[in-house]
This record gives structure tokens, sequence and C-alpha cells, in this order.
């Protein structure tokens, strides 16, 4: 496992990110460990992972869950790095917000315990949310890694996916802050709506809701108003970069367009005319909170560089959802 660029660790390897991102890491020479919670490899066919060009020399896959903080010593012992991408997933508001936050919390910690204890791994990429930067009440326009979501404000206005963005906002919080006090090299990417392909065999949710205007799914129009947008590739590619680039620190938005509903219903009626697109008379009715949009000039500036447009997101999706059934 130790050829090439040595080995990496990537938790929550069945997701949308993590999958692809795995997909990346073998192509760019590593060896990776991924972690898979044991009742996911069960219940579920892995053949999409094991099958990924390089994966049966260099993927290993382990049992690991957020719910216990130490079973992740194994998957990091050795390491050079560490890309946490797993999280738990609760839109439907399963269990209480603070089962799903301490779950999130003291599964993260504990991967940053075991990253200490192996004195291997030399940085920590933690995959974050917009949800932990855009949501306070605040009146600007564009917002950058200065910015934290309130928990609050998030109870009050978004209830229905208020677990998730609290548990990412205060787990990111968690992270930085035990990472400084431990002196561990962490630093957080954190990424708006996702979209693009996916080699995952479940419909992603962030492309799931993107795609609302070509599903017909009315009841999350509202969430379209303004969306931050960028390239599941963009992001696998973003999270090794922040792995690789030396001199990186802190907090990084991963975002490269933002588009209006209104822009969003022009190019999608034009482009995919056989869906059910609602007119700019429809979108002009739909009412909900309007996210601020993100910059990712840190992460230029780092010399970072998308690759990707909003034509090829939806073009990748699409394609990928009628491939597989979802369309």
């Amino acid at each position: 496992m130790e050829e090439g660029k040595g080995t990496v660790c990537v938790t929550g390897g069945t997701g949308f990110v993590a999958s692809w991102l795995i997909m990346r890491l073998l192509q760019h020479g590593y060896s990776v460990r991924t972690t898979v919670r044991a009742a996911s490899e069960h219940n579920r066919d892995l053949s999409f992972l094991r099958n990924l060009p390089g994966a049966s020399e260099k993927l290993q896959i382990l049992n690991a869950d957020l719910s216990d903080p130490d079973s992740f010593d194994a998957a990091v012992e050795g390491c050079s790095g560490v890309l946490h991408v797993a999280t738990p997933v609760d839109f439907e508001g399963r269990e209480p917000e603070e089962v799903v936050t301490k779950r999130s919390i003291n599964g993260t910690i504990g991967i940053l315990k075991a990253c200490l204890k192996t004195k291997t791994v030399k940085r920590v990429v933690y995959t974050s949310s917009a949800s932990a930067v855009q949501l306070n009440g605040n009146d600007s326009d564009i917002m950058d890694e200065t910015y934290w979501s309130d928990v609050d404000f998030i109870r009050k206005s978004i209830p229905m996916m208020g677990s998730y963005m609290i548990s990412k906002t205060l787990t990111e919080k968690a992270a930085l802050e035990f990472a400084e006090e431990h002196g561990l090299d962490l630093v957080t990417l954190i990424p708006p709506f996702i979209v693009g392909p996916f080699i995952c065999p479940k419909f992603p949710g962030s492309v799931r809701t993107m795609l609302a205007m070509v599903l017909g799914n009315k009841e999350e129009y509202s969430l379209l108003l303004n969306s931050s947008m960028v390239h599941v590739d963009d992001v696998a590619r973003a999270h090794i970069y922040l792995l690789e680039c030396p001199d990186v620190k802190g907090r990084y938005i991963c975002s490269s367009n933002t588009v209006t509903i209104e822009q969003m219903s022009l190019l999608l009626s034009s482009k995919y005319p056989e869906y059910p697109i609602p007119t700019l008379q429809e979108v002009a009715e739909i009412k909900g909170y309007k996210a601020p949009g993100l910059t990712s000039k840190k992460l230029l500036d780092a010399g970072f560089e998308f690759k990707y447009g909003v034509e090829e997101m939806f073009d990748g999706a699409i394609s990928c959802c009628k491939e597989k059934g979802f369309l």
C-alpha cells in the first residue's frame, strides 16, 4: 500500500463526494483507505468502489462509524493525510438535532485524535458545507470565510434541514478549535450545492435538489432562489489541492458559480425543453430564503482553478441520472 504518493484515508467512502474523491486519488497515485459503516457493507454492494481503476491494488475498505469515535484508529494508522468527508445526514428530522450534532462532533474529534496518535498524518482536510457560512440573517450579498452561520437563525428560519446545517456549523468550529489546541495541521473545505455526475448508487441529495425543476419537485423550488454551485470533480480536485499545497491554512470556500432561479429556468428550458421547467412568470412567484452568494477568492488566490461551469454541472448530472434510471 505504500508505493506512489503514500496512503491517505477518506471517511464515508460510499457517499457522493467521497466516492468521486477516492477515484481521483487513485488516479493521482495515492493508496487509499476508506471507511464505511459496518451496516453499509452488509447491506450494500460496494463493487462501485472495488471496481475503480487501481482499486484492487490500492484501495482498502474498512469499517468505522461516527457513533464509535475510536473505530477510525485502524483506518488512520500510518496515513500521511486524512480527508474527513463522512457526515450524518438527516434532512427528514428523524433524530433530534442534538443527537445528530453530538455524533458528528464526537466522531470528528475521534478521527482527529487518531491522527495525533499515529504521528504520521501531515494534514487533515475536513469537508464542511456552505450551510456553516451563509445562514445568519446578515444582509451581505456575498460571503467569505469570515462568516459563520448562526444556530438560532437556522432553528428559526430553516427547521426542515436544520439538524444537518447546525451539525456542520458546530462540527467545523469544533474541528478547527481542536486542531489549533493540539497543533494539528487541519484545513476545511466549504462547498455549496455540489452538482454533476456520480458513481455512488444512491441519488445524491444536492444533485436531486438542484434538479428540482427537471424532476418537477415543486416543494424544493424555494431552495433555488440564489444557488451557489460547484461541480463534483472540482470539489474532489480542491480536496487534493488542499491536501498537497504547503501554505494553506484555515477555511476555504469552494464555489464556482452562483445562479438565480430565473437564470436556472432560462438555461434548463433552453437546453432541456422536454422537462417541465417552470417559466419566468412562474418562478417570479416563488418565495423563500434567498441565500447570499459565496466568494472563492481565498482558494483561487492559493492557486486553485475551477474547470467546470454551470452547463457542465447540469449536463453531467442529467446524463448520469438518465443512465442510472433516476430520470
